[in-house]
């Protein structure tokens, strides 16, 4: 019998390591991407260890039964009116960022000795102003993506008989097609389709727009269009605008940086800005733009498979970003590194990312621009060569990039 939910014990492991202490647990992610299951999986291993079901509160703000308790007091009151002793409780609030001044239950509710605090969110703002202000340093947050290539993998390998017999390979041409758990529980193209265009119009109906207080949605979808066709590659607000204006339709600088501000906040995109290595400097300049799940390309775009390099590229710093990296484009002189991470101890990784190498023109292009990178961090070449696919060029390691996904070292 197949497993219903991957496990995703690198987050579990994040809840558990901070169960108990005095921290709010807030778990942000793009909708669809698991929040809701990660706390399910959660509540039963807590079950399993003893705690009692009355002592584990239970609140998901998309559902309608909750519509009375979308006011901080009302909400507050009761929660208040289930806690009957001195044991500890356990109260999850899933889509918190639904209740009105949610903050203040949220603060009313951490000064309690025996109530351990769990909240999820469906965009960045949700912990914007008066949430961080209240919680400043009594907060922990954990950032969940839809699954990795090695959650996708070990999950279909194990559970799927079609799958079982597939390469990497072949199983990374399917990853393509979405990333979003769910998705492993559909059976054909057309499904999967179906659900990313829901999963799109959710995030644009129910986080952007309503956020952005926009009645122009066409402009808005036009925009996200345009920045999931140029993954990979750095533009700025104004080549946007202009990209606008050549076609007949007006639009400012302000309202481009608006709509593009509403779809990072919705966690449909995330950006890399600019990292001066030499200088170890942020430059205010262009930034490229990565879609969180590689499939939602195929919604958006007529060629959404035209451009597999930059494809490649996407899922790479996607999971850079799940490993916990801070990830910036780089430059040096006037070279481009793809990616420059550092982590939470301030400890940098390059990367480069090539489709293939095979070329040799493509290999010294690759290489020329971490040779140029004087200091002593590891510099990774990643592809899908399937010739060579691993060497070491003075120090530049060469790695298949799904062996990199799969946590090869």
């Amino acid at each position: 019998m197949e497993d219903k939910y991957v496990v995703r014990s690198e987050y579990l492991h994040f809840l558990e390591k901070w169960r108990g202490k005095e921290v709010v647990k807030v778990v942000s992610g793009v909708r669809r991407s698991g929040k809701s299951t990660l706390f399910k999986l959660f509540r039963k291993s807590l079950i399993n260890e003893g705690v009692l079901d009355d002592h584990i509160i239970v609140y998901n703000f998309e559902d309608p039964k909750f519509r009375h308790l979308l006011e901080a007091y009302d909400l507050y009151d009761d929660v208040d009116a289930k806690i009957k002793d001195d044991n500890q409780y356990y109260v999850f609030f899933d889509e918190i960022q639904n209740v009105n001044s949610f903050e203040k239950v949220v603060d009313g509710l951490f000064i309690r000795e025996n109530i351990d605090v769990y909240i999820t969110g469906s965009n960045a703002y949700f912990l914007s102003g008066e949430l961080a202000t209240l919680l400043t340093g009594r907060y922990v947050q954990l950032d969940i993506f839809p699954l990795s290539f090695k959650e996708f993998y070990q999950w279909k390998t194990k559970n799927n008989d079609e799958f079982s017999l597939k390469t990497k390979n072949e199983v990374y041409v399917d990853y393509l097609n979405s990333s979003f758990p769910y998705v492993l529980q559909l059976k054909s193209s057309e499904e999967v389709v179906m659900y990313l265009q829901s999963i799109f119009s959710s995030i644009m109906y129910k986080d952007v727009i309503p956020r952005l207080n926009t009645t122009d949605t066409m402009a808005l979808e036009r925009v996200a269009t345009l920045l999931a066709s140029v993954t990979g590659t750095q533009v700025s607000i104004n080549k946007i605008k202009n990209t606008f204006v050549s076609s007949g339709t007006k639009i400012s600088f302000e309202t481009v940086k608006k709509y593009i501000g509403g779809l990072s906040d919705s966690l449909l995109f995330y950006s890399a800005r600019p990292f001066n290595i030499r200088g170890r400097e942020l430059l205010k300049t262009s930034e490229k733009y990565y879609l969180v799940d590689p499939g939602l390309r195929r919604i958006m775009l007529p060629d959404a498979n035209s451009d597999m390099g930059h494809i490649l590229e996407n899922v790479i710093f996607i999971e850079l970003k799940r490993r916990g990296f801070d990830v910036f484009v780089g430059k040096v002189d006037n070279l481009e590194v793809d990616f420059v991470a550092i982590d939470k101890m301030q400890n940098i990784e390059y990367y480069q990312v090539s489709l293939d190498t095979l070329a040799e023109t493509t290999l010294t292009r690759e290489l020329k621009s971490l040779q140029a990178i004087q200091d002593s961090y590891p510099k990774y070449l990643l592809t899908l060569d399937t010739v060579t696919p691993e060497a070491n060029y003075g120090g530049i390691k060469k790695m298949n990039a799904l062996d990199w996904l799969l946590g090869k070292k």
